[in-house]
């Protein structure tokens, strides 16, 4: 629950509220209140049950005081404070047990002080001078050299290609290899399989996010985002199908904007049709990495995707995955004639291994984890390793490949059929009679 002072994110909230069980605790806070310039009209009565009811549809204070007294079971009570109260604030508490093991399981769970009642003013004093003293603190800077934040878009041209399992793999490689800490979010609200690939329970937070987009900043991250590792964290929901999300991007947008900010690498599963409804998702995605199947239908929205993005997203540098490619007697369309119907070559190619996948889902791991030792998916973490060259160097030169593209004759009219099998098979003059 505690976090360093940020003036942006905490400026709107109250500096101090108290839920007490008593009067005798009441008269105790108040007069410290006021000589702190807090309201001593912010002491309530209730007790923590009030202080749930309270905080699960208001703002939460900077410092929080919350009596326990009357808490049967203190350690899952203030658990279940933890779930309505943002992160960031300062929380103390108070009670009659005098356990040490109480104690210490407080301040684990993220408390800044547990104080035995009746309240000694002095004692009450310092710790909420301690308080202040966190919440004002200023966030340490991490060592090393800062680097670019990186912005990668996973997208796939079809459904079941595997573009969450890609974008799982690198969002596991970027933070576990390339050692950055790096927020995986889902975009697919009602279908979405990033934490479920990961064994995690996905929780509100995109939901929440989506209802009320004015929550969003720092402190509604902290909150909502669950950690998969202690430098990987996933943005994930499963929304009830009953329920259509209605959203003009704004919010997915500004979450985007706050994990900048909070993580050194994005990687965004990118449903498709979000590239028609919410363009300006692309906005400041440095990669977007389109994964594909070997099949016509592939080829064809591969050729209405990079057409859009040349369109579109200039700046954003395009990198085709083939995955789950099978052997070359059972392909429905040839790595030639494929990369021949798009324009272009096909950067990666990952090929069909399903027991590493079978077992990457048995064990909830990322298919670059349980698959490392495999040879034939050393291409994901090489997609990995290109990526990150690519955010920073900060190179955006795909320009070229959209030139050689553009400059290539393409018969209007044509079908996908003729493109994949005959502009490229036609005759050289000099063998024509």
């Amino acid at each position: 629950m505690n976090m360093p002072f940020n003036p942006g994110r905490t400026a709107h909230r109250e500096p101090f509220t108290a839920f007490v069980c008593d009067e005798a605790t009441a008269e105790t806070l108040r007069p410290i209140a006021v000589e702190l310039g807090w309201s001593p009209e912010k002491v309530n009565k209730g007790g923590l049950r009030n202080a749930v009811q309270t905080l699960s549809v208001s703002a939460s204070p900077n410092i929080l005081f919350v009596d326990l007294s009357e808490s049967g079971d203190p350690l899952n009570d203030i658990n279940a404070l933890a779930e309505v109260c943002e992160p960031g604030t300062i929380v103390i508490a108070s009670g009659q047990v005098n356990d040490v093991r109480l104690y210490r399981d407080l301040v684990a769970s993220g408390i800044h002080d547990y104080l035995l009642k009746p309240l000694n003013p002095d004692a009450l004093r310092d710790t909420f001078a301690q308080a202040q003293s966190a919440l004002n603190a200023p966030k340490l800077a991490e060592p090393g050299t800062e680097r670019p934040h990186c912005a990668v878009a996973v997208i796939g041209t079809r459904g079941g290609v595997g573009a969450s399992t890609i974008a799982t793999s690198l969002a596991w490689l970027m933070s576990d290899k390339h050692t950055r800490s790096t927020a995986l979010l889902d975009l697919d609200v009602h279908f979405g399989t990033a934490a479920l690939a990961l064994d995690l329970e996905p929780g509100r937070g995109l939901t929440d996010a989506i209802e009320n987009p004015s929550r969003i900043d720092g402190l509604f991250i902290e909150r909502a985002m669950v950690k998969a590792s202690e430098r990987l964290a996933v943005l994930s929901a499963e929304a009830p199908i009953n329920s259509p999300v209605i959203s003009d991007g704004a919010a997915f947008y500004q979450l985007q904007e706050e994990m900048r900010s909070a993580f050194e690498c994005t990687v965004v599963d990118l449903p498709r049709g979000m590239l028609v409804n919410h363009p300006h998702l692309i906005t400041d995605i440095q990669v977007a990495v389109l994964v594909t199947e070997l099949t016509l239908a592939a080829a064809r929205d591969a050729i209405r995707i990079l057409s859009w993005f040349k369109s579109n997203a200039p700046q954003t540098q395009v990198i085709v995955v083939a995955n789950k490619v099978p052997q070359a007697a059972l392909l429905e369309i040839s790595r030639k004639d494929f990369e021949g119907s798009i324009e272009r070559k096909i950067d990666v190619l990952i090929p069909f291994e399903p027991k590493v996948a079978s077992q990457a889902a048995k064990l909830g791991k990322p298919l670059a984890e349980a698959g490392k030792s495999t040879k034939s998916l050393a291409p994901i973490s090489d997609l990995a390793a290109r990526i990150t060259a690519i955010t920073d160097s900060g190179e955006h030169d795909d320009k070229v490949e959209r030139a050689k593209g553009a400059a290539k004759a393409n018969a209007r009219g044509a079908s996908l059929l003729s493109k994949l099998t005959g502009f490229k098979n036609r005759m050289p003059k000099k063998a024509k009679k």
